[in-house]
């Protein structure tokens, strides 16, 4: 049976991910100005990667006899991600981003370590193979970052 550390860091993932889609998708709507184009356009792609995330931690899961959590269970944590009063305000958008994937990131590392422990690699593998497009999605929000700033 699967550590239940690992099952706990598998829902937390699965949950933040979606969360991530659904802020994703609000800010690439409500962002204004030729300026937030880049950022939406990066945005709309990142959603697609995002919900793969969620579906493979869910297949997870289930192959762990668990299951993803379903709405009435989901607790919304990514308080800087959503969308600014000031629909101009890219940087805002960029900032929530990047907690974001920095939570993610630590969420994946956690994953990691608690599979190992627990004698599980395929959830190790999947957790690192994930991580991997955390990281390169925070790598591409930095630079979007130097950008805004560098103005």
């Amino acid at each position: 049976m699967a550590d239940d550390r690992v099952i706990e860091l598998l829902q937390k993932a699965y949950s933040d991910e979606i969360e991530t889609v659904m802020n994703y998708q609000t800010n690439a709507i409500v962002l204004d100005g030729v300026r937030a184009e880049e950022i939406k356009e990066s945005l709309q792609q990142d959603i697609q990667e995002e919900l793969s995330h969620a579906e493979q931690l869910g297949q997870r899961l289930k192959q762990l006899d668990a299951q993803p959590p379903g709405s009435a269970e989901f607790v919304a944590r990514q308080d800087s991600l959503q969308p600014p009063e000031d629909s101009t305000d890219v940087l805002s958008v960029i900032e929530g981003v990047l907690d974001a994937e920095n939570d993610a990131i630590q969420t994946y590392r956690d994953l990691i370590d608690a599979a190992e422990a627990g004698d599980d690699p395929v959830t190790e593998d999947l957790a690192v193979t994930i991580l991997a497009d955390e990281e390169a999605h925070r790598t591409e929000f930095r630079g979007f970052r130097k950008e805004y700033r560098n103005d």
